[in-house]
C-alpha cells in the first residue's frame, strides 16, 4: 500500500512512518519543518527512514497546492494519513490567524488535492483538546464538542467538520482519530513531559500550573500507532475514535513519576492556571475498542521508563532550551 503521510518528520507522523515501512508499504512523507521547534529534532526523526527505499520525503507546505498535486500526480496514493497542523494550545492563543490558515485552510487544499486526484481514503488527526472542560466523563465521542475552549481545538473541530462535508459531496472515507496527549521516545520539546524530564534532571525549575489536580489521559505513541493501523483496516465512511489509555493521571503524578525515574527531585515554579487549559481529559475509549479492535498495552509508568531511556541516550546533542510547555 501507498500511504501519503503529512506531517511525517514529526513526533507522531516518524513513528508512524517507521511502522508502515517496516510492515513494507511505501510511505510518501510531507512536513515543511515547521521552525515550532528545533529542526534537529525532526531530522533526527527521520534518521532511521531516510536508508529506506520505501521512503520518499517532500519538503514541502499542505498549503501549496501545485506541490500538493505534483505529489499525487508523481505517486499512485491509496490511503492519507493527515497528521499536519500548527501544534500547540497556548501558542494557538497568539496565533489565530496562522492556526487557521495552516490547520483548517491547509486541510482544505489537501481535500481539494485529494478529490481532483481521484484519492478518497483519509485518516484525519484530531484532538481530545475540541471537548473543552466536559463536564461529563470519560468524554465520549457521542459528547457535544460545540464549546472549545482555544484557537487550536476549533481548528480540529473544523477539521472535523470539513471531514464530514467530503464525506457527505463526495464518497471519501474518513475517520478522524481523537488523540489523547500523546507522549514517548521523540516527544515534542516544548509538551510537559518531555521538559520536565529535561529541567529536573538539570536540576532546573519546572513550571508547574495550577495545584496539580489537573489530569491527562497520557497515551503511549505505541498504543497511537496501533491504533492508526487499527483504523486504516476499519476505513469506511465517515467515523470519529477516541484513541487514549483510558487511565487519568494528575499532574502532581506526572511529576512524581518523572522523579522516580530520574531518581532526582523537581523544583515547582507555581503558577496560576493558564488560558485554553482543559481541566481534565480522560477517554471514553469502548467504542474504538468494539469497532476496530483498539487496544492500548501501555500503562503510564511504563510509557515514562520508555522516555526517560530515549531522553538520556539524546540530551548531550539535542536539548536546548525552549520557552514554554504544553500539557496537551
Amino acid at each position: 500500500m501507498d500511504i501519503l503521510v503529512t506531517g511525517a518528520a514529526g513526533f507522531i507522523g516518524s513513528h508512524v512512518c517507521e511502522y508502515f515501512v517496516n510492515l513494507g508499504h511505501s510511505i510518501i512523507a510531507l512536513d515543511n519543518f515547521d521552525s515550532f521547534y528545533p529542526i534537529e529534532f525532526k531530522e533526527l526523526n527521520l534518521s532511521k527512514l531516510k536508508t529506506s527505499s520505501q521512503f520518499k520525503l517532500y519538503k514541502t507546505d499542505i498549503r501549496d497546492i501545485k506541490a500538493l498535486n505534483d505529489i499525487f500526480c508523481q505517486n499512485k496514493v491509496e490511503i492519507v494519513i493527515h497528521l499536519a497542523a500548527k501544534a500547540g494550545v497556548r501558542a494557538s492563543i497568539d496565533s489565530v490567524e496562522e492556526y487557521y490558515d495552516v490547520n483548517v485552510n491547509g486541510t482544505i487544499c489537501l481535500l481539494e488535492s485529494m478529490r481532483k486526484n481521484e484519492v478518497k481514503k483519509m485518516l484525519f488527526a484530531s484532538s481530545s483538546s475540541i471537548y473543552g472542560n466536559n463536564s461529563k466523563s470519560p468524554f465520549s465521542e457521542t459528547d457535544s464538542v460545540d464549546n472549545p475552549i482555544s484557537p487550536y481545538a476549533s481548528t480540529k473541530k473544523s477539521g472535523e467538520l470539513l471531514c464530514h462535508v467530503y464525506n457527505h459531496l463526495y464518497n471519501f472515507d474518513i475517520t478522524c482519530l481523537r488523540f489523547f496527549t500523546v507522549f514517548g521516545p521523540r516527544q515534542r520539546p516544548d509538551l510537559a513531559i518531555n521538559k520536565f524530564t529535561r529541567l529536573i534532571d538539570e536540576g532546573k525549575p519546572i513550571p508547574f500550573y495550577g495545584d496539580g489536580s489537573t489530569s491527562r489521559d497520557y497515551t503511549y505513541i505505541d498504543d497511537i500507532v496501533q491504533g492508526i493501523h487499527c483504523a486504516i483496516n476499519h476505513l469506511n465512511g465517515y467515523q470519529i475514535f477516541n484513541l487514549g489509555e483510558s487511565n487519568v493521571v494528575t499532574l502532581n503524578q506526572l511529576v512524581q513519576t518523572i522523579e522516580t525515574s530520574l531518581n532526582k527531585k523537581a523544583i515547582l515554579n507555581k503558577q496560576p492556571m493558564q488560558p485554553g487549559d482543559v481541566s481534565k481529559t480522560y477517554a471514553d475509549i469502548s467504542k474504538a475498542k468494539s469497532q476496530i479492535g483498539y487496544n492500548p498495552k501501555f500503562d503510564f509508568e511504563t510509557g515514562i521508563i520508555e522516555f526517560v531511556k530515549w531522553y538520556k541516550s539524546q540530551k548531550v546533542n539535542l536539548y536546548k532550551e525552549t520557552q514554554s510547555v504544553n500539557n496537551d
